[in-house]
């Protein structure tokens, strides 16, 4: 039945902007205070109280419109988004609705393996509600969100799958985070994404109607609430049914979305042009300078890493969606030159150790130096590969202990490279497994890597694989 229709997806994504104070007010936009404690006037909407604008806000917007190759607006106007909610304490929310900062543009990610372009329709600065606090016998409204600056993203509907919804959601993530520009914290809400979702036939080119599903803060959860609605849709539509606009909320537990209200349109929010607020000029020279200082973005790192340093591509991914990782990771690779075994170190090894404890290793508090010194150990042959992992367990027990210090400290991670010692152990390999001689001989090299790995077994690691490679081929002969 699916295949004879098709999605049409587009995100609204509201990302909190991650400046010092607030939008329009010099009150503190920092979460985790006490409730209403970083309110001013402005905040609360008092009578007389007038907005001023951040200036740093901006400056974190223009930076994305640079990063997506859009066109920074020299000139935009803000507007008054009116609706009457308890959050609201203006009954009015100031926006940019008429003349956005940014239009256009285009986001790149990597979705099933094919790299996509997801066109933006426009991003514009507003500011953020208070929040609603549900209590066993009231509810209450904690003001220290109001005002705090947002960055809205509006992608044209141009995503056909969750999977690319996802992709394009986790792509603006990890460019508002090289940014430096938000923490996009969606467990504090510092990203929230809006999905309007329709389907319709293969045959058809025009848009039926969609619905939004509200205040998505996983992307696990996104791609779940969208594949329930496009189910429903086409239920829908398969049964006569028509499809009723509306706004709807995402049910975790029951996997399914929940109407709140029909849809409103723009008039109904009663937009004009905000009086307090004189339009924003910017000048040619500001947006060059902008542009100039951009840090290097996500995707740009990852086809350095996927061509310079030949790192696989889900590796290369797993590292360039985790900034935090991968900055160590490039904190590492001044001191070692094997970025390959780096890159697994610390995405399979490390991170497969750490998988249930929920920590990385900075949390940890490994510095990125001493997984530097544990890499190059192994590259010089001064400890094996099977020591390695013995070592990296002790790291962790130890976070601040240097790898060359667990080394020196103990004698059982030495590599045995007494040749009287492995001889031994080479003949009895050999004796045990004349084919592979005999394959290794007639020119099969994987044959070698066999044997190999079969002294090594008996010796439990220890041994140095440099003394059994050219002890074995000492006893075999080169192969012709």
């Amino acid at each position: 039945m699916n295949h004879e229709w098709q999605t049409v997806i587009g995100l609204e994504i509201h990302v909190q902007l991650n400046t010092k104070s607030k939008l329009f007010s010099k009150a503190p936009n920092r979460f985790g205070d006490e409730p209403n404690n970083n309110i001013t006037e402005v905040c609360t909407g008092q009578p007389g109280a007038l907005p001023v604008l951040n200036r740093e806000a901006v400056y974190k917007a223009v930076q994305f419109g640079c990063a997506i190759n859009a066109e920074v607006s020299p000139y935009s106007t803000f507007d008054r988004k009116s609706y009457f909610y308890p959050d609201s304490p203006r009954n009015f929310q100031i926006t940019q609705f008429e003349n956005p900062i940014i239009r256009g543009g285009t986001v790149i990610a990597d979705c099933n393996g094919e790299t996509m372009q997801f066109a933006v329709n426009r991003a514009h600065i507003e500011d953020d509600a208070g929040m609603l606090k549900h209590f066993t016998s009231f509810a209450g409204v904690d003001y220290n969100r109001a005002g705090v600056p947002l960055l809205e993203i509006v992608s044209e509907p141009c995503m056909h799958s969750p999977k690319e919804a996802v992709a394009y959601a986790m792509a603006v993530k990890a460019i508002m985070e090289y940014l430096d520009a938000s923490d996009c914290n969606m467990e504090e809400g510092s990203l929230r994404i809006d999905a309007n979702i329709s389907v319709r036939l293969k045959t058809e080119t025009h848009l039926r109607d969609r619905v939004e599903i509200k205040n998505m803060n996983s992307f696990h959860n996104l791609e779940i609430a969208l594949n329930s609605e496009i189910h429903r849709q086409i239920r829908a539509y398969t049964n006569k049914e028509s499809i009723r606009p509306g706004t709807y909320r995402f049910d975790a537990d029951k996997k399914e979305t929940i109407l709140m209200r029909s849809k409103e349109q723009a008039e109904d929010y009663r937009y004009f042009p905000e009086p307090d607020l004189v339009p924003l000029r910017l000048t040619p020279e500001y947006i060059a300078h902008v542009r100039s200082a951009m840090p290097e973005l996500p995707y740009a790192r990852l086809k350095r890493y996927l061509s310079v340093l030949q790192l696989p591509k889900e590796a290369a991914n797993q590292l360039v969606n985790d900034k935090a990782l991968c900055n160590y990771f490039e904190e590492a690779l001044k001191l070692c030159s094997n970025a390959k075994s780096l890159c697994n170190w610390l995405t399979v090894e490390f991170g497969g150790r750490l998988k249930e404890t929920g920590l990385n290793l900075l949390q940890v508090g490994i510095p990125s130096n001493h997984i530097a010194h544990l890499i190059n150990m192994i590259e010089k042959g001064t400890i094996t590969g099977k020591i390695a992992k013995m070592v990296a367990d002790d790291m962790l027990l130890n976070p601040g202990k240097d790898p060359v210090t667990i080394v020196e400290e103990n004698p059982d991670y030495k590599p045995v490279s007494d040749t009287s010692s492995i001889e031994p152990l080479i003949d009895e390999v050999l004796q045990a497994n004349p084919q592979s001689v005999a394959d290794y001989q007639a020119g099969k090299g994987r044959a070698f890597d066999y044997l190999i790995g079969q002294v090594m077994k008996l010796c439990k690691g220890k041994a140095s694989p440099a003394v059994v490679n050219e002890l074995l081929r000492k006893k075999i002969g080169t192969k012709e």
